[in-house]
């Protein structure tokens, strides 16, 4: 059991909170809201943020819903991919644990809703932008965390202009390269 939670302590504590928040939301909303109804605590607001109701077969934000059993197995091969990959990141990669839990989490609650109900209860709607829920929100922050840490590494590993030193050992032995030079 400890060995578990080593391995996988971090994942199951991110992962446990987005579950948690994403299922509790929607079931408040699933036994407060009607389906297809809207509300928002200011009329002010509805304009720009509310809570509605809907029930999603397809993807995230309402996509391709005729694919409802295809995106239910793509879930449980992301969490096992997951899973799998997860105790081979360093503890010291923070940032991409941190997005592998929102993913995982995010995509356990969405799962939960197809196998259950065999749709997503969505709810979240901000502006024009698709109707949404946590899962939803954990997986899309998740995905931004992982772009933007692979964008920080790449720009920590790129050379800063400054030329390497030479070796004058290996300069001598080897001779100069041409600067026109391919390798071919």
């Amino acid at each position: 059991m400890k060995r578990i939670i080593d391995k996988y302590g971090f994942l199951l504590a991110v992962a446990g909170v987005v579950y948690f928040l994403d299922q509790l939301t929607k079931i408040l909303v699933r036994a407060n809201l009607p389906l297809g109804d809207m509300w928002s605590p200011w009329s002010w607001l509805m304009p720009y943020a509310r809570i509605i109701h809907i029930s999603n077969m397809g993807a995230a934000f309402g996509m391709l819903p005729g694919l409802r059993d295809i995106f239910t197995i793509l879930a449980f091969l992301v969490a096992i991919a997951i899973l799998y990959y997860f105790p081979q990141v360093p503890r010291s990669d923070w940032t991409l644990r941190l997005a592998m839990g929102l993913q995982f989490g995010g995509a356990l609650g969405n799962l939960t809703d197809r196998l259950h109900q065999g749709y997503v209860t969505d709810f979240l709607s901000v502006g024009n932008f698709p109707v949404l829920n946590v899962a939803d929100a954990s997986i899309s922050i998740g995905v931004a965390v992982l772009v933007l840490s692979m964008w920080f590494k790449g720009k920590e590993n790129t050379p800063s202009g400054t030329p390497a030193p030479v070796d004058p050992a290996s300069e001598a032995v080897s001779g100069p390269v041409r600067e026109d030079y391919r390798g071919e």
